[in-house]
């Protein structure tokens, strides 16, 4: 009777892999693992075995042999965020790939909170943490003594041994002045956000540095105000009641575009043709509904969940991560920017 025949009607075991493969029990569940010091042409005639008998490892006994739960525990501070969102959603997506499951616990913001769903999490043996914020401030660290491995994401740790995971905002601020200058702007006004948040010094930075290099300044005064389309509406009128000239303005989220975008029609100037407008966070939204549509800098949360889900997993398995793991942004230009003729 052959492998196959013995193993129908019920789910392949390891023994049955090893069997047809013609190799020991061992041999095999190193191949599976892609473990050192098996031969390419062994590890390749066992995968094979596995692929022929819809072979799938035993998760649970897998993980009580390596002292394992297959568990994960996700903090957030904020559910419904606008960007913490994503962030779950590409961090469960990377751990389900691995066959990790996801506990999920929302702090609401409340570090004392935070700390007791930490400790809960613990208690049902979770493997690692990752710690989520909806903003990106700098968080104190949680500290290291929890016999598991922490990683944060989008706001990071003050503890440079920590692993955090975050968006370049500076590369953000350069990347959205870079653009307008090859659409052939070269007076580009800076609306800023709230200055409490370094998503808006940060990206501050980076336009500033990229101006430099052009040998250019910002057009009119860089102000500092709040996320939103009034802040945007106000700054707008400034530039324009102080005779700035201008022929693009960086917002730096696209609320603060929005409100630009519509004291600019109010004024009849044409968009991008008098004035080209930039936003930050690539809120579709608004990106979409803009009109005309709003080119914007796209975060990239859900590729920040992945990482910060691959470096837990990394460190999991005894490769740590340590210190800010930036991740590039992302420029989605839409007709708020097309170039001069």
């Amino acid at each position: 009777m052959s492998t196959t025949d013995q193993t129908a009607g019920r789910t392949a075991r390891l023994e049955d892999v090893a069997a047809m493969a013609g190799v020991s029990l061992a041999t095999a569940s190193k191949a599976l693992h892609n473990k050192p010091r098996i031969s390419e042409d062994t590890r390749q005639r066992v995968m094979e075995a596995a692929r022929r008998l819809n072979y799938s490892p035993n998760k649970l006994a897998q993980s009580l042999a390596n002292g394992t739960s297959g568990l994960i525990g996700l903090v957030t501070s904020d559910l419904n965020g606008r960007f913490s969102t994503p962030i779950l959603i590409g961090a469960e997506n990377e751990l389900r790939a691995q066959s990790t499951s996801v506990l999920l616990a929302n702090a609401r913001g409340d570090a004392i909170l935070e700390r007791q769903h930490v400790e809960k999490l613990l208690s049902l043996k979770v493997d690692g943490l990752l710690i989520v914020q909806c903003e990106t401030n700098p968080r104190p660290s949680l500290g290291r003594n929890w016999g598991v491995p922490l990683v944060y994401a989008y706001g990071p740790s003050t503890d440079p041994a920590d692993c955090s995971v975050v968006c370049d905002n500076v590369e953000a601020g350069r990347m959205a002045v870079n653009h307008l200058i090859s659409c052939g702007r070269h007076k580009i006004a800076i609306i800023g956000g709230d200055e409490t948040f370094t998503a808006a010094t940060d990206r501050t930075k980076g336009a500033l540095e990229a101006l430099a290099e052009f040998g250019l300044e910002p057009a009119g005064p860089l102000r500092y105000g709040r996320w939103d389309e009034n802040w945007g509406r106000a700054a707008t009128r400034l530039l324009l009641d102080q005779g700035v000239e201008f022929d693009a303005v960086v917002c730096q989220s696209d609320m603060l575009a929005r409100g630009c975008i519509d004291v600019l029609k109010q004024q009849g100037m044409k968009i991008p043709d008098d004035v080209a407008v930039i936003g930050h966070d690539n809120w579709d939204v608004l990106t979409k509904n803009s009109r005309p549509a709003l080119t914007s800098i796209d975060n990239e949360t859900e590729l920040i969940g992945r990482r910060a889900a691959r470096n837990l997993m990394d460190a999991i398995n005894g490769r740590p991560h340590h210190g800010i793991d930036y991740v590039p942004c992302r420029l989605v230009q839409r007709e708020s920017t097309l170039p001069l003729d």
